[in-house]
């Protein structure tokens, strides 16, 4: 079970990416069922970057996978071709979503967006290990 003090950590970690890689970020964690815990978003982030960064850590939960992989699976012609219509649009393929395990179990997940594909994912890493 993610708490609160565990979203402010894996955020923190988070930003200290964004930070070194110069890149203001929206930060979200949602807890096991997918809902937000804690929100952050960084000076200069992108507005529509909020959206999409909340929406990255529900897919991410969802379906307890890297929004990075599902990417690749939902490309035409591919298993999950079409996904990103499902469940009201809320589906987010890009890059920056990834679930969050303890003991190997998937108790949330962080989505960041901002940046390019490689650094959202490389902040959602960041985050992620604070876990």
């Amino acid at each position: 079970m993610i708490q609160l003090a565990d979203a402010r950590r894996i955020i923190a970690a988070a930003e200290k990416k964004a930070e070194e890689i110069g890149q203001p970020m929206n930060i979200a964690v949602a807890d096991a069922g997918g809902n937000l815990i804690s929100h952050v978003r960084m000076d200069n982030a992108w507005l529509g970057s909020i959206d999409i960064s909340i929406k990255k850590a529900w897919t991410s939960r969802a379906f307890d996978i890297a929004t990075k992989d599902l990417a690749e699976h939902s490309q035409s012609g591919n298993q999950f071709f079409g996904i990103h219509a499902s469940n009201d649009g809320k589906v987010m393929i890009f890059a920056g979503g990834i679930p969050l395990k303890k003991e190997g179990k998937v108790v949330g997940a962080i989505g960041v967006s901002g940046g390019s594909g490689e650094q959202d994912h490389a902040v959602a890493e960041a985050g992620a290990a604070a876990l």
